[in-house]
């Protein structure tokens, strides 16, 4: 860090040494320990995903024989999801922003948030452990799905253990939120006032408080059934292996709301702020967030509709996938109307909103193809599953996660990164995208069965296209991430507000001070969002 951002006293300078970063108390921080973490994470776990698109390149088998191509899909999905997409908008920037947002010194448990991220390291270097430990990473799939997960020789145990121990890392980052949000506001700053992020991590909270307590113990009964033989899903000693698809999918469904609130809570700031003008309808996205959260916990069923269940369930199922997605289009619409007729500035962050909007939109409406009962007979365990759920997860909270990181910089190191560079970036991450995932829709309307290492002829082109894409999509992101180092470095210094924003984060220095705020933060009349001289759209 070079000296312009580091001439005041800030969170980053006011101790110094590796211990003073690893053993801190400071949310920012932790915040920042977070970033780091999932950032390196992230990078592998994407470069395991440029190793299958390698290898499907072309038929047969080029690069790796099958049984590594499971392994490799495998922890591509344990790395991505448990170690990235889960932790990484709450686990980063809430605990870097909500309490700043609040007008607070801290989360309401230090010493609880620096354990998460303690067990966090701890769970991933379990993940890890599993390349050299036993023989090999597991070749499940990140779904575990018994028996077959019971049955192979493959480290299944440590990667399930790995999971649960990153379940207690999110049930405490949850905890944290819960009662910081309860208890810790600025005084005068009631529930309707709060910013739409600080919603999004609320209603997230309470889906990792409640939810993730079954997966935890539903991986303990994978670990308990390898070693002790005691048949709770092996049907061969009178388990039931569609238990353990209840029990996995009770907890992974709301997690899919884990990944996607707090993408739709940055999404919910960074709109406003570039448009200049008060959200349109504050308490329908607020309200709506939970509304998700809520019906969440009661859709899981549509993941098994091709395993068997009852005529009924599989209706009311199918009903409940397509009512989660009224508060979800209601959130839509009102990004949009925010957008119409304000004073729109295109800057970097913007352009990942609408980003995440465009990706979200082809993600939540593929879900939807996939929750009538008779398409998905059809599509269930083709590449469409695939594309849709990478268009919701890396094109929807994979975005916003981008976005965020650029509207949130200037703020967490006091400097600028080059926005012309930030551009081409996005251009380039965005075409990327879509042409490495917008194929797999097709291969799977097709026939294509995912988690295949080899395929058939006709399958061939798209699959072609779909690495070529994977090959622009990594340029992209290589592009962004060595412009936002440099911007760490070498970047000019900014201002405290740069984007001239009104939620409370814009009111301390930037970067900001150990406790946050040099005097009390003055809340803004009529709720968070509401821009001096904008159109009102908040009825």
């Amino acid at each position: 860090m070079t000296d312009s951002s580091m001439s005041q006293p800030s969170y980053l300078n006011i101790k110094k040494g590796l211990f003073s970063w690893i053993f801190t108390l400071d949310h920012k921080r932790i915040g920042l320990l977070y970033l780091y973490s999932v950032g390196a994470f992230f990078l592998v776990g994407a470069a395991l995903g440029v190793l299958m698109r390698l290898e499907l390149l072309n038929p047969g088998g080029d690069l790796i024989e099958a049984q590594t191509y499971n392994q490799v899909f495998t922890l591509h999905g344990v790395i991505m999801i448990f170690l990235f997409i889960i932790p990484s908008i709450p686990a980063v920037f809430g605990n870097f922003f909500l309490p700043i947002m609040l007008g607070t010194d801290d989360v309401a448990f230090p010493r609880l948030n620096l354990m998460s991220w303690w067990l966090y390291v701890i769970g991933a270097l379990f993940a890890l452990s599993t390349l050299v430990f036993g023989d090999g990473p597991a070749d499940t799939g990140w779904t575990f799905y018994a028996p077959y997960s019971v049955k192979t020789g493959t480290n299944v145990s440590m990667s399930v253990l790995a999971a649960f121990i990153l379940g207690f890392s999110s049930i405490l980052t949850g905890l944290n939120f819960i009662v910081t949000i309860h208890r810790l506001r600025a005084p005068g700053m009631g529930f309707n006032q709060m910013p739409l992020f600080s919603w999004a991590l609320y209603a997230t909270s309470w889906i990792q408080l409640l939810a993730t307590p079954i997966i935890g113990i539903t991986l303990l009964m994978i670990v308990a059934e390898r070693m002790l033989g005691i048949g709770l899903f092996d049907p061969s000693i009178g388990g039931d292996p569609i238990l353990y698809q209840h029990l996995f999918w009770i907890y992974s469904h709301p997690a899919v709301y884990i990944m996607a609130l707090p993408a739709m809570g940055i999404v919910s700031e960074i709109i406003p702020t570039f448009a200049q003008r008060t959200i349109f309808g504050y308490k329908a996205i607020a309200y709506s967030s939970m509304a998700i959260a809520f019906v969440g916990y009661f859709v899981w069923g549509h993941h098994m509709f091709t395993s068997g269940m009852s005529g009924p369930a599989a209706y009311i199922f199918s009903i409940l996938t397509f009512f989660v997605a009224i508060p979800t289009s209601i959130k839509v619409f009102n990004w949009l109307a925010t957008m119409y007729k304000g004073s729109i500035s295109i800057e970097v962050p913007l352009l990942y909103a609408v980003g995440f909007i465009f990706n979200f939109l082809i993600g939540g409406l593929t879900g939807l193809v996939n929750g009538a009962l008779a398409a998905d007979v059809h599509l269930h365990d083709t590449y469409f599953v695939v594309g849709h759920f990478h268009y919701v997860m890396f094109g929807g909270t994979g975005f916003a996660f981008f976005g965020a990181l650029h509207y949130w910089f200037p703020k967490i190191w006091g400097k600028m990164y080059n926005k012309l560079v930030a551009n081409v970036a996005f251009a380039i991450i965005f075409i990327g995208f879509n042409t490495l995932y917008f194929p797999m829709l097709i291969l799977g309307i097709m026939g294509m069965p995912r988690r295949y290492y080899d395929y058939l002829p006709e399958f061939h082109s798209l699959n072609q296209i779909s690495t070529y894409g994977s090959w622009i999509l990594v340029s992209g992101l290589l592009l962004m991430i060595y412009n936002l180092i440099r911007g760490y470095f070498n970047g000019t210094k900014t201002t405290d507000n740069p984007w001239n924003g009104i939620t409370l984060e814009w009111q301390t220095k930037s970067p900001p001070p150990l406790h946050n705020f040099d005097k009390a933060p003055e809340l803004v009349k009529g709720g968070p969002y509401n821009y001096p001289n904008a159109i009102d759209g908040s009825h």
